[in-house]
């Protein structure tokens, strides 16, 4: 009986495993990532963005995207490979075609492995709609 047991409870185990594959491959199998129309009329603050605060959102680049997005913003970072999607590459025209609300609602928000970034500031993240911009093609 307990020979019958033990089989019963790794055939539950696989079942489970499986079902949990399934539903993680789901998970991340995504149409495309469209932010909501209220996003694309919000208006990027920064107005200024010389090579200081440039500097400053290439430091928050190197410490929280390139392991996903790559030093130069292609998509193409060490993580990227691991990823079940393809992380946005910043300088491609799909892009640098959004409205910078849409991008700053992307990057606060968050989807699929793309984490939200509420953990920085309002000002970080703006200042990260505006390096993505200055790596335009």
């Amino acid at each position: 009986m307990n020979v019958h047991w033990s089989l019963a409870r790794s055939a539950a185990g696989v079942l489970a495993l499986v079902a949990g594959v399934a539903f993680t491959s789901a998970a991340w199998a995504q149409g495309e990532w469209k932010a909501p129309a209220e996003a694309k009329s919000v208006k990027n603050p920064i107005t200024k963005f010389d090579a200081k605060e440039k500097n400053e959102a290439k430091k928050v680049v190197e410490t929280n995207c390139v392991p996903c997005h790559g030093p130069s913003g292609k998509g193409d970072g060490p993580a990227a490979a691991a990823l079940p999607t393809k992380q946005a590459d910043w300088t491609s025209e799909k892009v640098q075609k959004q409205t910078d609300g849409e991008i700053f609602w992307k990057m606060s928000n968050g989807r699929g492995a793309m984490p939200p970034w509420k953990s920085l500031s309002e000002k970080e993240r703006w200042e990260l709609v505006s390096y993505i911009r200055a790596l335009k093609k």
